[in-house]
């Protein structure tokens, strides 16, 4: 699949981060250069570092929550800003420097060719990258299972961080944008307001700086909860939702 042209679509990067300011300095610049059109919108959630000043001598956008809202807030922040300003695309890049910036180019081409609403970047439909621990792994293909039987969607990598999303997909997730473990969750709900989901091939690497939100003993919790949340989600589409 081509890339579009970079001034095919007007394209906005998302960044939720907090406590990124050693991520920053390097994946910054490297957004620049995989998307030199496209404008960064960096989401310092609460951080009590040097997150906010880095992100804007990089020339991001920087919008900042007073407190930690967790990922949910942070992104839905950044939706909200791309509804306002007119984005047709907006494009989620997690600040902990995990995702490569070229893989962004990728995942707007079936928005830009009008084949889907919600593209999630996949890291297990290529070989080699960072694939995470075994027990994480064990929890992403239960979660891929759970989606699939909840709402028919195959989604080899739910709890991805780097996703675009088109302008159906920004309205809807501007609205309302699950607040805890927000990935898994928000795909059904696409799903369900009757847009179309597709994955594309990306890789990731391991964390250079900090460490995950989510260690070995908040796993049993967080998938609890987002099966707790699948189960509830409402049973038939609301396509209302999407307009």
């Amino acid at each position: 699949m081509r890339a579009p042209k970079e001034d095919t679509v007007r394209a906005l990067v998302i960044v939720p981060a907090y406590n990124e300011a050693r991520s920053l300095p390097t994946l910054l610049p490297a957004i620049r250069e995989a998307m030199p059109a496209a404008d960064i919108c960096v989401v310092d959630d609460g951080s009590d570092d040097e997150t906010a000043a880095i992100a804007a001598a990089h020339g991001a956008v920087v919008l900042r929550n007073a407190v930690n809202l967790g990922i949910g807030g942070a992104v839905q922040a950044g939706y909200l800003w791309a509804r306002d300003h007119g984005y047709e695309v907006a494009v989620q890049v997690d600040g902990d420097g995990q995702h490569d910036p070229r893989s962004v180019p990728l995942l707007l081409a079936p928005i830009a060719e009008g084949g889907a609403d919600l593209v999630i970047g996949s890291r297990f439909l290529t070989a080699g990258g960072f694939r995470s621990t075994a027990l994480r792994r064990a929890g992403i293909r239960y979660l891929s299972w759970f989606i699939a039987m909840r709402c028919g969607a195959r989604v080899s990598d739910p709890t991805s961080g780097l996703r675009a999303a088109g302008r159906r997909a920004i309205e809807l997730f501007a609205r309302a944008y699950p607040s805890d473990y927000p990935e898994p969750e928000s795909i059904p709900i696409a799903i369900r307001a009757g847009l179309r989901v597709t994955e594309q091939a990306t890789e990731m690497a391991p964390r250079r700086h900090g460490r995950s939100s989510i260690g070995a003993s908040q796993t049993l919790y967080y998938l609890m909860k987002v099966s707790l949340a699948l189960i509830l989600l409402p049973q038939h589409p609301n396509r209302r939702d999407a307009r």
